[in-house]
């Protein structure tokens, strides 16, 4: 396959971060066509062989040191990578980007729109006017798409206006990662667990997204969003429709889509005495990471004096369904929290009636996402061991124990990583793991209560020091309940 990649926003952090390092992995692996090229665009004076050497040394400081290529690996690589220097808000330079792309017969063309969400408007109704919209054209679009629900059905309508909704790409690189993906094998390739789906047999359920870094040097861009609109209105909530969705008719991207929709229009709404009782926010100040000692929210680069932005979101939310009615969802994220990691949680309703003495702990499920991929199920068994001497009453005793699934070593085979899969998706056509435009603005219009509640008490904001769960009002939460986040069960 033939294919031209244009990558909008070619220096910026999430291109060589993030985007260029998984297309080298798809190029490891063999999974990135040879008929392909690469374009990065941007306003710096490069030529090709200038931006090639700029991303040879970005790649070299990449976290993983696995992932980073050889001096020959590169060399290979590169050959796809080209540049070109474009203002984007000059028409005559998309007339450029067309020469260039029509400089051969390319079987897709693909728009990554790594740029900040305010540009996307004019980038697409410069694509349009260049004619660079045909049906082999797809435009990906990172987020945050938009700052709330007007902002994002103003982009939606600039980007309606000229691609059709199979065009529209939404990316939200989560949906990539390999346990999401089990997660749909785990419900509807197996008969085990779907009967077991719903509410008579679920107690609640617990997603978290924490992270042990705080804002860095992204203090401007992180005030001006906060942890709801960076994470729980796209990342949380489309984990928890992954959860809680039917079973779709098939496996067609729209099919995956109606049902994640119809779950985001069943969230109960929020007003403002569901938010003072539902959700807490907080900030996070100095304290201790691994051992390191940090500064506080308002002590980073970047960040204006007394600012109100939070940093960490707890909220208990209901889907009003037959499947899921009663049944508490717990969405949690923050940043400067006591270590890093993704993981979803299904806590079981313990047993009607026990013939086991002791006090026994309900099954669970736990769904990995990161810093490791995996499937966690925590079950009982009986203590007694076999050719020792024990008493009846002590072999009856039950004891927790867990089947693991490692997904490296279940499958020692190359992964693909979630940025690879999405771009190669892309690549391919393939929409199941893109957000359709009205999931995303229902989910703009569910969190806008939240946002407008806060607005009139501030007050809410909760401070928590840095190497903790995030404030105790967050515990509370749950505990009302006769629940427990996991790390405190």
């Amino acid at each position: 396959m033939s294919f031209d990649l244009v990558f909008f926003g070619g220096t910026g952090d999430l291109t060589w971060r993030k985007l260029m390092p998984a297309l080298f992995q798809a190029w490891r692996h063999g999974k990135l066509p040879a008929q392909g090229r690469i374009l990065a665009v941007a306003r710096d004076e490069r030529t090709d062989d200038s931006y090639r050497q700029w991303l040879k040394d970005k790649l070299a400081t990449v976290d993983d040191r696995a992932k980073r290529p050889t001096e020959d690996e590169f060399d290979r690589f590169a050959t796809q990578v080209h540049y070109l220097r474009m203002d984007l808000s000059k028409p005559d330079d998309y007339q450029l980007l067309r020469q260039w792309l029509g400089g051969r017969s390319t079987d897709t063309v693909v728009m990554y729109l790594a740029t900040s969400p305010h540009l996307f408007p004019v980038i697409c109704e410069q694509l349009g006017a260049a004619g660079l919209n045909h049906p082999g054209v797809r435009v990906v679009l990172e987020k945050p798409l938009g700052h709330d629900l007007a902002s994002a059905q103003a982009i939606n309508e600039a980007v309606r206006a000229v691609f059709s909704e199979r065009q529209a790409l939404r990316i939200d690189h989560y949906l990539g990662k390999p346990s999401v993906q089990n997660l749909m094998a785990l419900r509807f390739g197996n008969v085990l667990f779907e009967p077991l789906w719903r509410r008579e047999s679920i107690a609640n359920i617990q997603i978290t997204l924490a992270e042990s870094l705080g804002v860095g040097t992204r203090g401007d861009f992180y005030d001006r969003t906060g942890a709801l609109r960076d994470m729980i209105q796209n990342h949380a909530l489309q984990l928890l429709t992954m959860v809680a969705m039917e079973p779709p008719s098939s496996a067609d991207a729209d099919a995956i889509r109606d049902e994640k929709l119809k779950v985001l229009r069943s969230l109960k709404p929020f007003d403002a005495a569901s938010v003072a009782r539902d959700v807490v926010r907080g900030q996070y100040r100095a304290g201790t990471v691994e051992g390191a000692a940090v500064p506080g929210y308002l002590d980073e680069a970047k960040v204006p004096p007394g600012s109100a932005t939070e940093t960490f979101v707890a909220l208990r939310c209901e889907i009003q369904n037959w499947r899921w009615a009663g049944v508490p969802f717990y969405l949690r994220t923050g940043k400067r929290l006591a270590h890093r990691h993704a993981e979803i949680v299904v806590n079981f309703r313990p047993t009607p009636h026990s013939i086991f003495p002791g006090t026994q702990t309900p099954n669970k499920l736990v769904i990995k996402l990161q810093p490791e991929d995996g499937l966690q199920l925590h079950l009982l068994a009986a203590k007694g061991a076999v050719g020792t001497e024990q008493t009846a009453t002590q072999a009856e005793h039950l004891s927790p124990v867990s089947l693991n699934l490692d997904f490296d070593q279940a499958f020692p085979t190359v992964r693909v990583g979630a940025y690879e899969r999405m771009l190669l998706d892309a690549l391919a056509g393939r929409l199941n793991l893109f957000v359709r435009s009205d999931e995303q603005e229902q989910a703009w219009r569910w969190v806008e209560p939240i946002l407008e509640a806060w607005r009139h008490d501030p007050s809410s904001l909760r401070p928590y020091s840095a190497g903790t769960w995030g404030p105790a009002a967050a515990s509370a939460l749950v505990a009302r309940d006769g629940f427990s986040w996991t790390e405190e069960s």
